[in-house]
C-alpha cells in the first residue's frame, strides 16, 4: 500500500515540476514572438519572422504540453501529435513568405537582424536548460524539448544569415537561411508526429 502512495507522490511531484517548467518557457517565448516579430517586419527579414513565429508555435505548444501534463499516455500522444502539426503549419507560413519576397524583394536590416538573433538565443538557451532535465520523461516532454532545441539552430542561423547579409548587401542569404529553418521545422514536424503515433498506436494496443 505504501509503495502506491510512494507512487502517487513521485508522479504528483514530477507532474509539479513539468507544469512550472512548462509556464516559465511558456512566458518567455511568448514575450519573444512579440519582440522578434516587430524586429523582423522592421527589419524585413523572413529569417528572423520564421524565427519569431518558431517561438509562437512554441508558446501554443507549451501551452497544449500544460493540459497534457496529468493526462494519460493517449492523451499526451495526441497532444504531441498536434504539436507536430502545429510545427508543420509554421513551415508553411515561412515557405509562404520566402515565395513572397521572391516576387516583391527587400533587402534586410542586418544589424537588427544579428542582434535580435542573439536576443532569441540567449532567450532560448535559458528555455532549452530548463526543459533538460525533462527530454526524456514521456512523449509529451520530449516533444517540447524537440521544439527548443530547434530554436537554437534557427537564432544561429538568423545570425549567419545577418553577417551574410552585411557582406553581400542581398536579400538571398535571408531567403536561403528562411529555407533552410522550413525544412528543419518540416523534418521536426514528422519526427514528433511519428513519435506521437507510434505513442498512441502502443496506447491502443495497451487499452485493448
Amino acid at each position: 500500500m505504501s509503495g502506491c502512495c510512494d507512487d502517487d507522490s513521485n508522479l504528483e511531484l514530477l507532474q509539479t515540476r513539468q507544469r512550472g517548467t512548462l509556464n516559465r518557457v511558456l512566458g518567455i517565448n511568448l514575450v519573444m514572438f512579440f519582440v522578434i516579430a516587430a524586429a523582423a517586419i522592421y527589419a524585413h527579414s523572413t529569417a528572423l519572422l520564421a524565427d519569431s513565429l518558431d517561438n509562437l508555435g512554441d508558446a501554443l505548444t507549451y501551452g497544449l504540453s500544460l493540459y497534457a501534463v496529468s493526462r494519460g499516455p493517449e492523451v499526451k500522444a495526441r497532444v504531441a501529435l498536434f504539436k507536430g502539426g502545429l510545427i508543420l503549419l509554421a513551415a508553411c507560413v515561412v515557405a509562404g513568405q520566402v515565395v513572397y519576397r521572391m516576387f516583391v524583394p527587400a533587402t534586410p536590416i542586418f544589424e537588427v537582424m544579428g542582434a535580435f538573433s542573439l536576443v532569441g538565443l540567449a532567450a532560448n538557451s535559458l528555455c532549452l536548460y530548463l526543459l533538460w532535465r525533462h527530454r526524456n520523461e514521456d512523449v509529451n516532454m520530449s516533444s517540447v524539448w524537440e521544439c527548443s532545441r530547434n530554436d537554437i539552430a534557427s537564432n544561429l542561423s538568423v545570425f549567419v544569415a545577418a553577417g551574410a547579409v552585411w557582406i553581400t548587401g542581398s536579400q538571398w542569404p535571408d531567403i536561403v537561411v528562411a529555407l533552410g529553418l522550413v525544412w528543419l521545422l518540416f523534418r521536426s514536424s514528422i519526427r514528433v508526429i511519428s513519435s506521437a503515433r507510434a505513442e498512441l498506436g502502443s496506447s491502443r494496443r495497451t487499452n485493448m
